[in-house]
């Protein structure tokens, strides 16, 4: 696919920084639309269903992290990757934009060509999993890759990014102990740095939703998948 088939939805209060980035953006051919605070980005992602979502987190009317838990809601943007932007850099603001189904983080202020370096980074996720189609059928489970769509017990379940990519990755072999580390660099990739806390948080988040005995945690090592 070529830039140009890609749509990139910024989200920030400030004006100029939108102005900025996307300039950088439709300079490197990049389709660009913009919002300034979260309930404007909910509307104008339902409207054009952009591949990636470029979410500030301190904003007017809806913060991102809020925003990115709607459009999380929605069924026909499961597939969009979200990125939070914000100057803040404290772990409890990155761990609530991981519960909230965001992907990543990016921290201001980034040089230009820095950004689209990691857009492009960001991108190569969506492009990947838009190739990939795949059904696994896992004891009382059901996970649908290309939909994006999870079955269990007979009810449909929409899961943020991140928690879904982990779920598939577990139940991929069930009774595999996943090492930290290497869920890590599958879910999250080499490019983002997140701590271990991260994947704690997303365990805490699947197995409230289907369950405490699907998941083992295999201390100071990991966590498999269980087929009850």
């Amino acid at each position: 696919m070529n830039t140009s088939d890609f749509t990139i939805l910024l989200v920030d209060d400030e004006k100029d920084i939108l102005e900025i980035l996307s300039y950088n953006l439709l300079e490197e051919g990049y389709n660009v639309i913009t919002a300034q605070n979260g309930l404007e980005a909910i509307e104008i992602a339902k409207k054009h269903k952009p591949q990636l979502i470029i979410l500030d987190i301190m904003m007017p009317e809806m913060d991102g992290v809020v925003a990115c838990e709607q459009i999380r809601k929605i069924p026909e943007l499961s597939k969009s990757v979200i990125s939070f932007f914000t100057a803040r850099n404290e772990d409890y603001s990155q761990v609530a934009g991981y519960e909230a189904g965001g992907d990543d983080y990016i921290t201001k202020p980034i040089r230009p060509k820095v950004f689209t370096s990691k857009v492009k980074a960001l991108l190569r996720r969506f492009k990947t999993e838009e190739n990939s189609s795949d059904i696994l059928k896992v004891g009382h489970i059901t996970i649908n890759k290309d939909e994006y769509k999870v079955i269990h017990n007979k009810k449909v379940l929409l899961l943020p990014r991140k928690e879904f990519e982990l779920l598939y990755l577990l139940a991929s072999k069930p009774g595999k102990v996943f090492k930290r580390e290497k869920i890590l660099q599958k879910v999250w990739g080499d490019e983002v740095v997140v701590g271990g806390r991260t994947i704690d948080v997303h365990i805490r988040k699947l197995r409230e939703k289907l369950g405490d005995k699907s998941f083992k945690t295999i201390k100071g090592v990991g966590y498999k998948f269980v087929i009850e």
